[in-house]
């Protein structure tokens, strides 16, 4: 599959109008078992309650069946089992568990869209593509900002993205590039899976993409890439007389202009340009801010990708932007321990630190970044508090003071706070 998705590549880099037809035969047996290893073991279960050892037992038979009823035009996308994860402030995210063999099958899919779409892609847009990461997006926008002559902000947030993309519109963008009916009927399919709540209740989607199918984040990238990328780059960018910054992370993007009366009026254009394909700003998450290493008091902060991004004085008395952790990523991070250890108190000791010691490392590697030290550390300390108080509760005398906690997080071998350096561009970001 590889040579095969090299070669869509490359056709897809030196022929930026070329039509890729044959695509639904690259979803063979050959292509789909090597797709099935890359699946994850422990994944969530759809409604058959199939999971990957089970199906893994006669492999060649049921890739063999399933692709069978491919060649025969006879394949059903399955019900998407939802639920809905913790959000933080009382909010939740709904999220769709599809069939072992939906996920393979997007898996495959999506190995071909993004074959395509890599190469078309712009510089702009940062998810859920192979190389770049959330950090990358960070540090892009750090740097941007403070040495670009950037005045104005428009942190903008777009409502409900994942439940409002329209399908006849996300299709028609699939076929700029795509001209193979039977893969496009088979994306059509993904999308018009009927959803079971977790009430019961069957819903038959009109619009949107659930999340949590490997297919889902190639689709949203392509959508946002017809919808803005591409516009901002052709229509605005050139049309504006200051300098204009764009940079997208899914559905998170930030818009940086030099002049004010530009920001104003691209703020309204690009409510119209969401409006035609389905999608509006929410009121209360858009705004237009002052932001700039000449407005001094002036200057407003604007959260991005769990970041506050704000001006303050560095140690040479010159202004310098800085982040931290978003106050209500950090609160809602602790709420978060705080429900997981309640539950998960009466569990033996070793299993209890074996997970916070992955929750604390994964935590530090995205959040440990320069100039971010207090909220990290206010993080910790929490977290230590936390665990000391519940683990005082799993009986009814006290099992540890505040010496047997700190030998207890010694014993596991918890990693402490620590500050990574971003690299971008061959150099490192230390502050």
């Amino acid at each position: 599959m590889q040579t095969s998705l090299q070669g869509i590549a490359n056709r897809a880099k030196t022929h930026s109008s070329h039509r890729f037809g044959n695509l639904y035969g690259l979803l063979n047996e050959e292509n789909l078992i090597s797709c099935f290893y890359q699946l994850r073991k422990n994944g969530a279960t759809g409604v058959d309650k199939v999971d990957f050892k089970t199906y893994e037992v006669n492999l060649q038979e049921n890739v063999a069946a399933l692709v069978d009823r491919l060649k025969r035009k006879v394949y059903k996308a399955r019900l998407v089992k939802r639920v809905y994860i913790p959000k933080g402030n009382g909010r939740t995210r709904p999220l769709g568990i599809l069939v072992l063999e939906d996920k393979l099958l997007q898996l495959c899919a999506s190995k071909v869209l993004n074959a395509i779409y890599e190469e078309d892609f712009l510089k702009t847009s940062f998810a859920f593509r192979p190389g770049l990461s959330a950090k990358d997006a960070l540090v892009n926008l750090s740097m941007d900002l403070q040495y670009g002559s950037f005045g104005w902000i428009i942190d903008a947030d777009i409502e409900g993205y994942f439940d409002n993309i329209d399908h006849d519109w996300l299709v028609k963008m699939l076929e700029e590039r795509i001209n193979d009916k039977s893969f496009i009927r088979l994306i059509r399919k993904w999308l018009k899976a009927g959803i079971l709540e977790p009430d019961g209740q069957l819903l038959h989607p009109v619009t949107g993409i659930p999340q949590g199918g490997s297919v889902s984040p190639i689709l949203s990238n392509v959508y946002l890439h017809y919808v803005l990328d591409l516009w901002f780059e052709k229509r605005i960018k050139p049309a504006c007389e200051g300098k204009v910054k764009y940079l997208r992370y899914a559905d998170d993007s930030v818009w940086a202009f030099q002049y004010r009366r530009e920001a104003v009026k691209y703020l309204d254009e690009m409510k119209k340009r969401l409006e035609k394909f389905g999608l509006k700003l929410s009121e209360h998450k858009t705004r237009l801010i002052r932001f700039s290493r000449f407005g001094e008091d002036n200057n407003d902060r604007f959260d991005f990708l769990g970041f506050e991004f704000y001006w303050d004085i560095n140690f040479k008395g010159k202004p310098q932007i800085k982040k931290r952790t978003s106050r209500k990523k950090l609160q809602s991070s602790i709420q978060n321990f705080t429900d997981w250890i309640k539950i998960n108190r009466h569990k033996r000791i070793s299993i209890i630190m074996k997970t916070l010691k992955r929750k604390l490392l994964g935590y530090w590697n995205y959040y440990g970044i320069p100039g971010n030290s207090d909220s990290i550390w206010c993080f910790y300390n929490t977290v230590v508090y936390l665990t000391h108080k519940w683990l005082n509760r799993r009986s009814g005398r006290k099992s540890y003071n505040w010496q047997g906690m700190y030998d207890l997080y010694n014993d596991f071998k918890i990693i402490r706070p620590f500050i990574k350096p971003i690299k971008l561009d061959g150099k490192f970001e230390f502050c």
